[in-house]
């Protein structure tokens, strides 16, 4: 049987043998050393010296990496949630075949199109009290407006979570637009014979109906969320003071400029683990999804 198998589908394997190779080379190997070293006194360079779960220890009592963490998941909540409302909206929106669908759909895909390194940029020239929205109110004759959200630190993760949502929000529009697009029409007819509103009708029928896209998308924006860091280092570089850092940002500078391997690779076998507890359900539901799929 694996015989047979193997000499029909030999070509293909072949074609995707380089892919396989740099994926367990790359990826697995790489992951694999990472972990390795997390667990050594390493610090300019690799060591062999081991000191078990020392650096994981030494890791979780860095304030810090605390307030990174914290700075993370309360970013990662707010454009989660802002994320998925406005791509929703915006999707329902484009749903109605509105005049100038095309045009407004480059719009709001448009930003998906640029690097978070522009996006920061942007949104950073105008979020700044003396270039941006402050200035530009205040030349209108508003002498007193303030905001200079993006230099506090109770603020400027707001400020982020703007920007990013501003990006990220594109994505989400596009998803749903195509589920949406794939609800029958007799849906939408029996709903109007009931004299349910098309408000009702998309809240209690139609966004039911969508729980694959929206697990996708939401898998996706937490994705954005844990490997987020050059939106912070192109709009704050973290600051004010700490308020803005992110784990990603904490490892870059433990690795760089602090020479601490050991700590920056135990923090980022963690951010692994977070990533793993996002992806890992979502894999089990996708895989038992296909399998009642192909049982029908």
């Amino acid at each position: 049987m694996m015989k047979i198998w193997l000499r029909r589908n030999f070509s293909a394997l072949m074609a995707l043998s380089p892919a396989l190779l740099i994926v367990l080379v790359v990826y697995v190997g790489c992951t694999i050393w990472s972990v390795r070293i997390s667990l050594t006194d390493s610090h300019i360079l690799p060591s062999d010296h081991y000191v078990g779960l020392h650096n994981y220890v030494r890791l979780l009592n860095t304030d810090r990496w605390n307030t990174s963490v914290g700075n993370l998941v309360f970013f990662g909540f707010m454009f989660i949630i802002a994320s998925l409302v406005t791509g929703t909206l915006m999707a329902i929106l484009m749903d109605q075949r509105i005049k100038g669908e095309a045009l407004f759909r480059t719009i709001y895909l448009y930003p998906l199109a640029m690097s978070f390194i522009v996006t920061g940029l942007i949104w950073e020239w105008i979020l700044q009290p003396t270039l941006g929205i402050q200035k530009m109110m205040r030349n209108f004759g508003f002498a007193h407006f303030h905001f200079d959200w993006i230099n506090h630190s109770s603020t400027v993760l707001y400020t982020v979570a703007l920007a990013a949502v501003w990006q990220g929000s594109g994505l989400v529009m596009a998803i749903m637009l195509a589920g949406l697009r794939g609800v029958d029409d007799e849906i939408w007819k029996a709903a109007r014979i009931e004299g349910i509103s098309p408000v009702r009708t998309y809240i209690s029928i139609v966004l039911p109906m969508l729980g694959g896209a929206i697990a996708t998308v939401t898998v996706l924006l937490a994705l954005t969320v844990v490997r987020l860091f050059d939106l912070i280092i192109a709009m704050t570089g973290g600051g004010p003071g700490d308020s803005s850092e992110v784990p990603a940002k904490f490892i870059y500078d433990y690795l760089f400029d602090h020479q601490d391997i050991g700590l920056a690779t135990a923090a980022s076998t963690l951010m692994l683990g977070f990533v793993l507890v996002f992806i890992g359900p979502w894999q089990i539901w996708q895989w038992r999804r296909d399998v009642r799929g192909a049982g029908r």
